[in-house]
């Protein structure tokens, strides 16, 4: 376990100098939203058409692995719903809470690290939580707190998170890499080499804009953050795992990878999420700066476990 965790503290490094940086006032929280729509829209994206154009559909879509994860977000995320319900907690809360417990910071902190530290391999499984974090959950919490708000759905609704996922940076820079791909051209030289250094760039900034916006975060609510911690952290990476391995027989490589992603801290745009529509932000802020703190161990044991380290 040592030899992960010395490979996966430069990733939890970088996060640190980040955070150094926004508690010194050397990076500013404008300075931070700025570097973290950068990451976003320009490096990330030119990072996932180059993992893209070297896939195929079938190397990035399986039922199994889909059903396996899902299930397992499933009954994590009921469980966290069942225990705020018990708190008497309004349902657009407890929607948000249910969110913290299973949606990861797969984005930011996953795609780069899990690829480099588990191969080429991790790219397609990885990739796959990844969209079915954005297209599934994000598009149910959206649902419930506009139900839960109006008391019904609009078609207006739906053609809102249509138009959203249509234009979200990440579904079209996978698609731009896949339809890529699927020509089997080669990528010309130049263009190759723009989207590797752009993509480079997608890494460390991703991590420093973590870190640098842990920095304007609180630990408020501490009990209800340490649940959300403890589910996100160690309830739902297990379910994953009981899911892929002995329910739907998932490969066991890619059903390492889901349970790795799995086990990621909780994810910065829940926070988003829950600041856009009012609800909960300072539970979800302090749920976010306790697992990341916490995930330096839990996410480099779960790799450790997954790798047979």
């Amino acid at each position: 376990m040592l030899d992960i965790l010395l490979k996966t503290l430069p990733f939890f490094a970088l996060i640190g100098v980040g955070f150094a940086a926004g508690q010194m006032r050397v990076f500013t929280a404008e300075g931070t939203a700025w570097l973290t729509k950068f990451v976003f829209y320009f490096a990330l994206s030119a990072m996932l058409v180059k993992l893209c154009a070297n896939l195929s559909l079938a190397d990035l879509f399986d039922l199994q692995f889909a059903s396996a994860y899902l299930l397992g977000c499933a009954v994590v995320y009921g469980l966290a719903l069942a225990v705020a319900f018990a708190r008497r907690v309004p349902l657009a809360e407890a929607a948000v809470e249910a969110q913290c417990a299973v949606i990861g910071n797969t984005g930011f902190l996953g795609v780069p690290m899990l690829v480099m530290l588990l191969g080429p391999q991790a790219t397609g499984p990885v990739l796959l939580v990844l969209c079915l974090d954005m297209i599934v959950f994000n598009t149910l919490i959206t649902l419930i707190i506009t139900g839960a708000r109006e008391g019904r759905m609009q078609a207006s609704t739906f053609k809102a998170l249509g138009l959203g996922l249509a234009k979200n940076p990440i579904i079209v820079s996978m698609a731009l890499g896949l339809a890529w791909g699927a020509t089997e051209w080669p990528v010309p030289g130049p263009v190759n080499d723009f989207v590797a250094l752009l993509g480079a760039a997608a890494t460390p900034g991703a991590l420093f804009a973590i870190g640098a916006s842990l920095a304007g975060r609180r630990a408020e609510r501490l009990g209800v953050a340490a649940w959300l911690s403890f589910a996100k952290l160690v309830l739902h990476p297990l379910a994953v795992a009981i899911c892929a391995f002995w329910i739907f027989d998932v490969d066991p490589v890619a059903a390492g990878v889901m349970v790795a992603a799995a086990a990621l801290p909780v994810a910065g745009n829940t926070y988003i999420l829950a600041a856009h529509y009012g609800v909960a932000p300072q539970r979800v802020s302090a749920s976010i700066l306790i697992s990341t703190a916490v995930s330096i161990l839990t996410v480099t044991a779960v790799i450790a476990w997954v790798t047979g380290g």
